[in-house]
């Protein structure tokens, strides 16, 4: 029982209630549920693109390209809309492409053996292009009612948006796969030893294949949620939520070294990176300070448990021990640091 409540998925628990503890306190408004629900809806593209990235991530790969593809699968539907197209039909088609988008980048990395770093690093910038090359420097507006309920909406009688139900119902879809199907002891075995999977009879090739185009697939949906959301298109949107997505990702306990990580663990990532900016917004702190706190987190949960490992290894103390106490006051203090120096900042300036 108490190895249970070692694990990084009650540390990130503890961190969140601590986060709610400190915007309650600096601000009187976080708790409304209003706020908190619409604040909500300010992340579940993220959340969406996150759901195949911890499937990759696990098998020891990375997506550097799902917010272009996000960008190129919204500016798609947008150009078709311009053009006459039915909105269904244009969403229909922008989901297409995004899926396809993802089999381009699995074909390279399994069929031809490329690193997935490389890979998308370029569709990271050609897929961003050919949204350029669709909108210009134009916007697409005009969207139908009926579309932009999936990212404005809320449902009948509730204050509990659209866009939050439908990441629900994705993240339990997902979690099942990984937790209770063949498929998901694949990506965990691929994550481990992929030569040991290929000899054991993995199809690896196949299953990188699916991953990436379940990716490119779902960031073409989180796209269409942004693009509801904001009711139009630019051919820069989503610009940099890569970098937040797989910060959540790595946050959630997914070892980029693959082979380790639940997607319980980068849900709660979400929350907590969502109540952290939602109560730094509160406070009318910057996006660029803003930014300084994501990147800290990123590198905290990257760096704690390699420190971890190398000191159990010369039995400086137990990692069962040394790794979550070590973990939650780093980070304890950290945050507590950051949050009145930021506030302080902002006060100063005023």
């Amino acid at each position: 029982m108490a190895k249970r409540f070692l694990r990084w998925e009650w540390l990130l628990v503890a961190l969140i209630v601590v986060m709610s503890v400190v915007n309650t306190r600096l601000s009187p408004f976080f708790l409304e549920p209003t706020n908190l629900l619409r604040a909500s809806s300010d992340f579940m593209e993220i959340g969406i693109m996150m759901l195949p990235m911890v499937f990759i991530i696990i098998t020891g790969n990375i997506d550097l390209s799902v917010a272009s593809t996000l960008g190129l699968s919204a500016s798609l539907l947008g150009y078709l809309h311009n053009a006459g197209w039915n909105i269904w039909l244009a969403a229909a088609m922008a989901l297409l492409a995004g899926a396809l988008c993802g089999l381009l980048n699995g074909a390279l990395i399994a069929r031809l053996g490329l690193p997935s770093l490389v890979v998308t690093l370029g569709t990271f910038s050609f897929y961003r292009g050919l949204a350029y090359a669709l909108l210009g420097d134009q916007a697409a507006r005009g969207y139908p009612e009926a579309f932009t309920l999936i990212g404005q909406g809320r449902l009948p009688g509730t204050r509990v948006p659209y866009a939050l139900l439908l990441f629900i119902v994705l993240a339990v879809i997902f979690t099942l796969v990984l937790r209770g199907t063949r498929f998901g002891r694949y990506l965990y075995a691929i994550g481990n030893n992929e030569a040991a999977s290929r000899y054991s009879g993995v199809p690896v090739r196949r299953i990188k294949l699916m991953i990436y185009t379940l990716s490119g697939l779902m960031s073409a949906l989180a796209g269409m949620v942004l693009a509801a959301r904001f009711g139009s298109t630019r051919p820069d949107i989503g610009s940099g939520l890569e970098l937040t997505v797989i910060t959540i990702t790595v946050l959630g306990g997914v070892s980029i070294a693959g082979g380790v990580g639940t997607m319980v663990g980068a849900s709660l990532s979400l929350l907590l990176i969502g109540i952290t900016r939602f109560g730094m917004g509160l406070m009318n702190l910057q996006g660029q300070v803003q930014g300084i706190a994501i990147g800290a987190l990123l590198i905290l949960s990257i760096l704690l448990p390699q420190v971890g490992g190398w000191l159990a290894k010369r039995h400086v103390w137990g990692r069962a021990t040394l790794l979550p106490v070590g973990a939650a006051l780093l980070v304890a203090v950290a945050f507590g640091w950051f949050f009145f120096w930021s506030r302080g900042l902002m006060l100063a300036a005023q």
